[in-house]
């Protein structure tokens, strides 16, 4: 699922087209500053100079930086589901769509290693609204739960059926795990990660499919009981 929603500026105005396009020049703006210059030592004021707006205007687009990183957030889940269609039209494997969808937001982050490097210090706090488990980004890590939850119904996977609607969750706090092995990994072009996603898929499609096995299921009803405790 998508969110469709209308863009509109921090006052919840909706967006003009002129005013679209400032919105747009100032996050592009900012979405470079953070790369050049890292999270931290970029201000709004900055942004707004650099972008050729009034300091004011700005905020009028967005509230403060962390209404930026959630534009940025948004725009690289959607950039990375479309990435995912054509692989998840052509396989109907599940461990091919997991690897295809993984590999996917590893290209899509790509351009932002170096910038996700020192911007990961901030939102690693666990009272930052910049995490991905805080309440300020449930809309783009519900996007991500959602493509998770596509790549297991258009697949011919055999699932425990009470491991089947919490395994999408499950799938993305394993890529989140990625994704951080990704943020540390200097390895060239972070081939290191891609072979972790290389070696991690066959596994978790190995333990999916044994997840139906009777004497698995006293294990997999731990995990599920695991999951619902840190969810609250």
């Amino acid at each position: 699922m998508t969110d469709q929603t209308v863009p509109t500026t921090a006052a919840g105005d909706p967006a003009t087209a002129r005013g679209e396009q400032t919105r747009q020049l100032i996050l592009e703006t900012a979405l470079r500053m953070f790369r050049e210059r890292g999270y931290a030592r970029t201000t709004m004021r900055a942004i707004a100079q650099e972008a050729g707006v009034a300091v004011g205007n700005a905020y009028y687009y967005f509230g403060s930086k962390e209404h930026l990183i959630q534009e940025f957030y948004a725009r690289t889940q959607e950039e990375h589901r479309v990435a995912t269609q054509p692989v998840l039209a052509r396989e109907s494997d599940f461990a091919a769509r997991l690897a295809g969808v993984l590999h996917a937001g590893i290209d899509v982050l790509t351009p932002s290693h170096e910038f996700a490097a020192t911007f990961f210090k901030t939102a690693a706090e666990p009272t930052s609204p910049l995490s991905p488990f805080s309440a300020e980004s449930s809309a783009p890590r519900q996007a991500s739960i959602d493509l998770f939850a596509e790549v297991l119904a258009g697949s011919t996977a055999k699932v425990d059926a009470e491991l089947r609607p919490q395994l999408p969750e499950l799938l993305w706090l394993s890529y989140m795990g990625v994704v951080l092995f990704w943020v540390y990994d200097r390895s060239p072009d972070q081939a290191r990660t891609r072979q972790l996603i290389d070696g991690a898929v066959p596994l978790v499609d190995r333990l999916v499919a044994l997840s139906r096995l009777r004497v698995l299921r006293p294990v997999t009803r731990q995990v599920l009981d695991l999951v619902r405790t840190l969810r609250h």
